[in-house]
């Protein structure tokens, strides 16, 4: 018997598409900031941690007051932990060893990509249609992710 998607959805989805989107928004938001590398590689190390700390506390607090097992509880806040750790160490990873424009470009593919796939998976569990949830979910990251290049540029603008 297939788990319910909501459970599936507990373990990984929320997790991976948060890491994803924060920290492309971060990647962004501070490509054009002076030491660039080092500032997004500090700013994704502390969304990894307490960014995520925060965030499975909020999931585990809504999950016990729902009524879930204990066990329930703690394997959904450890699992979303682990998968914003596991997502974030990628991203890491890139902007660590390829140049910082290249870089930007590699995570936002990369992190596009992953959304898609989540999206047509939920929408194929559905039944509804999968280009339709593609695409609002990928311009609702791509919303976020120029919102956070638009913001760094008029603040650069601002503070000289």
């Amino acid at each position: 018997m297939k788990p319910s998607f909501s459970s599936r959805k507990n373990k990984y989805l929320f997790g991976s598409t948060s890491a994803i989107i924060t920290d492309l928004a971060l990647i962004v938001g501070l490509a054009n900031s002076i030491n660039a590398k080092t500032n997004i590689l500090a700013g994704i190390l502390v969304i990894a941690i307490a960014d995520n700390i925060s965030d499975c506390l909020s999931i585990h607090i809504y999950q016990e007051a729902e009524g879930l097992t204990k066990s329930e509880v703690w394997v959904s806040s450890l699992t979303n932990f682990l998968i914003r750790v596991l997502v974030s160490a990628v991203f890491i990873m890139i902007v660590a060893l390829l140049p910082l424009r290249l870089a930007m470009t590699c995570s936002i593919i990369f992190g596009l990509l992953v959304i898609m796939i989540f999206s047509y998976d939920i929408a194929r569990y559905k039944n509804i249609n999968p280009c339709l949830a593609v695409i609002e979910h990928v311009l609702i990251a791509v919303a976020v992710i120029l919102a956070s290049g638009f913001l760094s540029n008029w603040i650069g603008t601002k503070i000289q």
